[in-house]
């Protein structure tokens, strides 16, 4: 197996549950060829997660389905970014010094605010799977939360410095190339204009047809296009999404790299967590424009 396929099967085996055979010793050098790859495994998610809500709206009512959905979602990924969600709330709510923070963070049980905040986000993303499911508006822009917030965790890792100096996870992804981090942005990119091309060309057959009458090819397109102007929101959507997990993950990090003097592992779990569910409820209220 060459090494960028050994890459991308430790980027799958690492973020999900997905059966990916293959023996790899996960090094640190591993880890870091594979961080190129963690927006591809995002996109996988995002078919996945909103191929079975699709799935079960066929049988369910949208509450049950969206439940489901999400269970299916904590499921693919093992529960990884919520764990360090959950610990970065035990931590950066307790308002101790930074070394007692790192240690909370350390800790494998999960204190009170842990869990308030495990729910809390679960209700939001349950809520808002809902919400998409009501609208039965189908989007390229659905994948982009999950593929985004984990182009920015490969962003943070390069960006910020780490806060513990031990073997920790965070210190396996240490003084990671440009080139690596560039990568991730050309797949994050790549996915993106992929997702919208793809709505632009299943949407316009339909649309086209609709009223076009013996209107000529350059026409039908024409009409096409001014018929988009309707869901432009969610055009523009495809360009803002991006600016926006930037926006926020780097507001979110640089206060939390003042707090604990960089970032953990747990942190990138925690920012992953954060961006997909501001990137969702983004998408949602531009539904709602």
């Amino acid at each position: 197996m060459s090494r960028e396929r050994q890459a991308v099967a430790a980027a799958f085996q690492f973020l999900t549950r997905l059966p990916v055979k293959a023996e790899l010793d996960f090094s640190p050098e591993l880890l870091k060829r594979s961080a190129s790859y963690y927006p591809l495994v995002g996109v996988i998610i995002g078919i996945i997660v909103w191929g079975i809500a699709a799935l079960t709206a066929m049988v369910l009512p949208p509450l049950p389905c969206a439940i489901l959905t999400l269970a299916v979602w904590v499921w693919l990924t093992g529960g990884l970014h919520l764990d360090g969600w959950m610990d970065a709330a035990d931590a950066l709510f307790s308002y101790r010094s930074r070394e007692r923070m790192l240690e909370i963070m350390k800790d494998s049980r999960v204190g009170a605010m842990g869990v308030i905040a495990c729910v809390l986000l679960l209700m939001l993303k349950a809520a808002l799977v809902y919400t998409v499911l009501v609208e039965q508006n189908v989007s390229g822009l659905l994948l982009l939360p999950m593929v985004w917030s984990r182009w920015f965790m490969v962003h943070a890792m390069k960006r910020w410095p780490k806060a513990r100096n031990d073997d920790g996870l965070a210190a396996r992804f240490a003084d990671m190339s440009g080139g690596r981090v560039g990568l991730a942005v050309f797949w994050a990119v790549v996915v993106t204009l992929g997702a919208a091309a793809g709505q632009y060309i299943l949407a316009g057959p339909a649309t086209a047809t609709e009223g076009s009458g013996n209107l000529s090819l350059a026409g039908s397109h024409l009409q096409t296009l001014l018929s988009y102007s309707e869901s432009l929101p969610i055009w523009i959507g495809f360009a803002l999404l991006p600016l926006l997990a930037y926006g926020v993950g780097t507001f979110t990090a640089n206060r939390i790299n003042r707090r604990l003097g960089g970032l953990t592992g747990d942190i990138y779990g925690a920012l992953n967590e954060l961006l997909e569910t501001v990137l969702l409820l983004f998408i949602v209220i531009l539904y709602g424009l």
